[in-house]
């Protein structure tokens, strides 16, 4: 009897995977991604298109696979029983006012934007009333592979049978299912995302400004300095909108990206004042709030050695100079501002996030660490300068974002990335082994219900 259920449930997975109509609008990193590995899976009907004039190369891209290229996105909702809009988020209320009205009856519709405020707010616009809304969100990018990475459902508006069949079409990403609402959503890829990006990319602002590259540089050699770097160079060799889409359009990402800059505003002014008692107090006062009450969780890194192999350059250890960890400080001084835990957060946690988190953490829980920093900080005038510049840059990227602008945003990306160029290549190889490194490392994420 058993054998017979089982073959019963094969039976009806292949018609379903033969039957079954998947559509992509969108085909850039992420929605060809999402085409192959559903292809390579064995879903028999992947319709996928982009914009008009890239239709012959990507015909031509997917020839000879059973990947569909349509001439648009109207033949994609006609024909698919499930829609991925994989298109940037400041497109998204177009991009769904064009194509959202041809969407089948009874049909289901994603989207793979990293805010989803703006999302919900297309479809609920836009889509007919009788289809599903059952969105979603891979925490990762295109080259990292998707197997144990978080993947969060929204079910918005679908129902349980609905609900089931989007579960099992992203099966095949092997990825850590966590069900949240679009809300909850927002509110933790804020700061596991907007205020992480801020973070690096003001680092990178401010060597770029210095004339600096870090790894020749013995402030910024040694286990948490190769993490700064790599990942770094990791954001600036993707495309801008992705991280501008993050923070601009992301409801809650302003008040976290401004309680940033202002931690870190704050404890420069008390480090060029040397106000010893009231900056160590108040750093230690962060420092409870957040790994206080970690109980008997692991750490998520190692040690200094094992990220000492993660090195873009080649300063020896006795060479290596003090560096204050503004960077890292002024983030677990935000959270503390905040009354935020980030444990709470790694429902939605990215490889950078886990490493942020990581190497805040290794800071903190090293008392000999933490203590060279705080001397460092308030007394070593040979890296002030360069704190300095972090503080600008911080408050630079934060009025950026919340002017909400996106040509600013651009260029100031592009400015910074250009910098560091020529060493993207090296630094993806590095920074690919560091994030197989910390997913071997780091414990799935618990997966949780929305209430």
């Amino acid at each position: 009897m058993a054998n017979t259920t089982n073959n019963i449930a094969q039976e009806e997975t292949i018609v379903e995977m033969e039957t079954i109509q998947l559509g992509i609008i969108g085909m850039g990193d992420m929605g060809k991604l999402y085409a192959r590995t559903l292809s390579a899976a064995g879903w028999k009907n992947v319709n996928v298109c982009d914009m008009p004039n890239k239709y012959e190369a990507l015909c031509g891209e997917f020839a000879g696979t059973d990947i569909r290229v349509m001439k648009d996105g109207h033949l994609v909702s006609r024909q698919s029983d499930w829609i991925l809009y994989s298109v940037p988020a400041e497109f998204i209320d177009s991009v769904v006012a064009t194509y959202g009205p041809s969407t089948k009856i009874g049909a289901i519709v994603a989207g793979q934007t990293s805010v989803k405020a703006p999302e919900i707010a297309a479809f609920e616009k836009h889509l007919p009333e009788d289809v599903h809304i059952i969105t979603c969100h891979s925490m990762h990018g295109p080259t990292v592979p998707s197997k144990g990475q978080p993947l969060v459902i929204i079910n918005h508006r679908g129902t349980a049978e609905t609900l089931a069949l989007v579960e099992r079409i992203l099966g095949c990403f092997e990825s850590e299912i966590a069900h949240l609402s679009y809300k909850e959503h927002d509110r933790i890829t804020a700061d596991t995302q907007a205020v992480t990006h801020m973070a690096f990319l003001s680092m990178g602002t401010t060597w770029k400004h210095q004339d600096n590259f870090p790894w020749f540089d013995p402030t910024y050699t040694g286990g948490i300095e190769n993490v700064k770097v790599n990942m770094t160079m990791r954001i600036l060799s993707n495309k801008w909108h992705v991280y501008a889409g993050l923070a601009i359009l992301n409801p809650s990402a302003k008040a976290q990206v401004k309680q940033y800059s202002l931690s870190v505003a704050a404890l420069f002014k008390l480090m060029i004042q040397e106000k010893e008692a009231e900056f160590v107090a108040r750093i230690r006062a962060a420092g409870e709030f957040v790994f206080g009450n970690r109980g008997a969780r692991e750490q998520i890194l190692l040690s200094d050695n094992l990220l000492d192999q993660y090195s873009l350059g080649s300063v020896p250890k006795d060479k290596r100079k003090p560096n204050s960890h503004l960077s890292l400080l002024a983030m677990v001084d935000c959270w503390y501002q905040l009354k935020m835990n980030p444990y709470s957060h790694m429902v939605c946690q990215t490889p950078l996030f886990r490493f942020w988190l990581g190497i805040s953490e290794y800071l903190f829980l090293n008392e000999d660490f933490l203590q060279d920093a705080m001397q460092a900080a308030l007394y070593e005038k040979e890296i002030r300068e360069d704190d300095m510049e972090f503080m600008m840059s911080a408050r630079g990227w934060q009025e950026c974002i919340a002017l909400g602008n996106m040509e600013g945003y651009r260029v100031r990306f592009e400015d910074t990335a250009q910098f560091f160029k020529s060493r993207f290549g090296e630094a993806a190889v590095v920074g690919k082994q560091m994030i197989e490194m910390i997913t071997r490392k780091t414990n799935p994420p618990t997966t949780t219900a929305a209430p």
